[in-house]
C-alpha cells in the first residue's frame, strides 16, 4: 500500500480544505475526508490504477458529510419532539407521563400503534383504519384491549 500512502501524504489536506469550503465547515471537511481515506485505502487496489482518485475521496467525503448532517437533523428533531412530550417537572404530571409510557411500552406493537394513532396523532378511528390498512371494527376493539390493559397497569402501580 505504499502508493496509497504518497496518494495520502499529497492530497489528504487538499480534498479536506475542499470539503470544508464547500460545507462551510472545516471539522466536518476534514473528518469527511478521513472516512473517505478509510473507504480509499479499503479500495485501493482497485481505485488506485483510476484516472483520479482525488474526485474520487472528494466525491464519497461529501456524500458521507451531507448523509451525517441528515442524520444528525433528524436526530436533533426526534429530541425536541421527546423534550416536548415529557414534562420537565418532577410533579404529578411528570409521574403521570411516566405511567402511562410505561404501561404504553408493556403493549403488544398491534396495541401500542392504535393508541398512538387515535391520541397522539389524534387520528379519527377511519383515518387510523386506513392509515394502518386494517378495518374500522379492528381499530375499535385494539383500542378498547389496549385502554383496559393501561388502566390495568396504571392501577397496579398506583
Amino acid at each position: 500500500m505504499r502508493d496509497f500512502d504518497l496518494f495520502y501524504r499529497e492530497h489528504r489536506d487538499e480534498i479536506g480544505r475542499a470539503l470544508a469550503f464547500t460545507l462551510r465547515d472545516p471539522s466536518l471537511g476534514f473528518e469527511a475526508v478521513d472516512e473517505a481515506m478509510t473507504k480509499a485505502y479499503q479500495r485501493w487496489s482497485k481505485l488506485g490504477d483510476t484516472s483520479n482518485p482525488a474526485g474520487w475521496v472528494y466525491v464519497v467525503g461529501l456524500r458521507w458529510a451531507l448523509s451525517w448532517r441528515r442524520s444528525r437533523r433528524r436526530e436533533r428533531r426526534r429530541e425536541e419532539l421527546n423534550s416536548e412530550l415529557i414534562p420537565t417537572t418532577d410533579g404529578p404530571a411528570h409521574a403521570d407521563y411516566v405511567d402511562l409510557m410505561d404501561a404504553l411500552s408493556e403493549l403488544p406493537i398491534d396495541q401500542r400503534t392504535v393508541v398512538v394513532c387515535r391520541f397522539s396523532l389524534g387520528l379519527s378511528v377511519r383515518e387510523t383504519a386506513a392509515a394502518l390498512e386494517i378495518q374500522e371494527g379492528t381499530v375499535k376493539s385494539r383500542l378498547s384491549r389496549a385502554l383496559d390493559r393501561m388502566r390495568e397497569l396504571t392501577e397496579e402501580r398506583a
